[in-house]
């Protein structure tokens, strides 16, 4: 139950991004700028970007598709970690920490070792600098989905069109577990567990 309910709360979150009447085809043979117009807000662009800097958008597409790709994990990881599924063994033998001993939600994140967040800063570099280079503006890394190439254009413009609509999603969903966290002094888990959905009434949070 707990997983299907933070499941819709990400899903429901609204989707955007902006558009353009303009063809710029890739070797997807998807057109990248009409890829994230999503009903019902169509092509969203209030600060008139794409017509005044219109050299930026690849830039601004690749880290809008790299965020969202890094807020799905951090949405997985994050519902994963509520419902206490953890390594075994331990993260850290010379503390005697254990991956069990590390808490739930944001506030876990300052109990891992000062070692083991510079190993962690430092794989995301590897796979920054020399993996999935972030000067790849178009994402494709040669992975395909799931091991498989798409050859429809009109599926792969689909799967697309999902992955940065689920990013989009994720980001603002993972941004509100954390604010969330800290306004009622709850994680997910405890906050689903009390059916604490209203931090101004219904628990014992910050309001």
């Amino acid at each position: 139950m707990k997983l299907a309910i933070a499941a819709l709360l990400v899903a429901s979150a609204a989707a955007f991004a902006p558009s353009s009447v303009q063809r710029a085809t890739t070797s997807l043979a998807v057109s990248e700028l009409e890829l994230g117009a999503t009903e019902p807000l169509g092509v969203f662009d209030p600060l008139g970007w794409m017509t005044t800097e219109p050299e930026s958008f690849e830039r601004r597409r690749a880290v809008e598709r790299k965020h969202g790709r890094i807020a799905m994990a951090a949405v997985v990881g994050t519902i994963v970690h509520n419902n206490h599924i953890v390594f075994d063994g331990y993260i850290s033998p010379s503390n005697n920490l254990k991956f069990s001993d590390i808490p739930t939600g944001i506030n876990g994140l300052f109990s891992v070792p000062t070692a083991g967040l510079a190993q962690i800063i430092a794989f995301i570099g590897f796979v920054e600098l020399a993996w999935l280079p972030a000067s790849q503006y178009d994402g494709d890394y040669g992975i395909g989905y799931f091991g498989n190439d798409i050859l429809d254009p009109e599926e792969k413009a689909r799967k697309l069109n999902a992955e940065l609509n689920n990013g989009r999603a994720a980001m603002m969903g993972i941004m509100g577990n954390m604010v969330a966290e800290k306004l009622t002094g709850q994680t997910m888990y405890e906050q689903y567990a009390a059916g604490h959905f209203n931090p101004f009434k219904d628990s014992e949070g910050f309001f």
